[in-house]
């Protein structure tokens, strides 16, 4: 009996030794990996809505060809409901807000340079035009600028250029001066040398003579009836003055801020220029 039992226990000490030896060798502890060198990257930018806000870019400036690419299509929309030429939109858009860069069209998303009238309930800025502290409009959006220009523009006083065929940005051109929509005396014709250097008669759609006819009939209409209560003064009162310097040959960013009494830094910000580079035929705002 005391042999069985010496055999059992040397049976048990063997198998023992047998387990922990083979836990040694074969251990289930995972095995921590080596650190890898990687080089140092940048850390990369926050995709917006994870939380951490998306930086603010600074504001650039646009050129003219960047400006109608942007918009043409608003302005084209425009014309179709109104018959106001999609050129003529463009070119007072590029003409009145220095390609989008003046201050208004930044902070205001006023392309139009368009002042408050009694009428209007919207948003406002004050900057000096004709006087200290004049009111000009603010818009959520630039769309809600160019199609405020086509409601500005359905009034008595304009009533006639929309006689006028809706690829006719000549007589739209001329008419918009003679009905005193801006004081400068060159309107007209910078409007028509915008539209030829820029090509934007291309965005104008022709129309038959039933078209005309149904498309006026609209719009006389919304004349009378929208616009019956305007006053005498917003009647004869020019919707924003316009000074445009037409950058010619040797001419340089610091001559023309002294040429209006203007800071070269003054001229830059107004423009949203970035550089003093410029380029012949460029037109530099030199006024809100």
């Amino acid at each position: 009996m005391k042999q069985y039992l010496y055999a059992l226990l040397a049976i048990l000490s063997l198998t023992s030794c047998l387990s922990k030896q083979d836990v040694l060798q074969k251990p289930r502890v995972a095995k921590r990996g080596q650190p890898v060198h990687r080089p140092h990257k940048p850390p990369q930018a926050t995709k917006p809505g994870n939380g951490t806000p998306k930086a603010t870019k600074p504001a650039t400036s646009l050129s003219g060809l960047a400006y109608i690419e942007r918009y043409k299509d608003i302005a084209i929309a425009e014309m179709e409901e109104y018959g106001i030429p999609a050129s003529i939109k463009l070119a007072q858009a590029l003409l009145e807000s220095g390609n989008g860069n003046s201050t208004l069209a930044r902070e205001a998303n006023n392309h139009f340079g368009i002042k408050c009238t009694p009428e209007w309930t919207g948003g406002t800025t004050y900057h000096d035009d004709d006087r200290r502290n004049d009111c000009f409009r603010v818009y959520k959006r630039p769309e809600d600028s160019f199609h405020d220009h086509s409601q500005f523009l359905l009034r008595k006083r304009y009533a006639a250029l929309f006689e006028l065929d809706k690829d006719d940005y000549k007589g739209w051109a001329r008419g918009l001066k003679a009905a005193g929509y801006a004081t400068n005396p060159r309107y007209a014709d910078l409007l028509i040398s915008l539209i030829e250097r820029y090509q934007l008669y291309q965005y104008d759609r022709p129309e038959t003579k039933d078209q005309k006819s149904h498309r006026e009939a609209i719009v006389q209409t919304e004349i009378v009836e929208n616009k019956a209560g305007e006053t005498a003064a917003t009647e004869t009162k020019a919707s924003v003055r316009i000074d445009i310097h037409e950058v010619k040959q040797g001419d340089t960013l610091a001559a023309i801020a002294r040429k209006y009494g203007m800071e070269t830094a003054e001229l830059m910000d107004l423009n949203g220029l970035k550089t003093e580079s410029l380029f012949i035929g460029q037109l530099i705002l030199v006024s809100q």
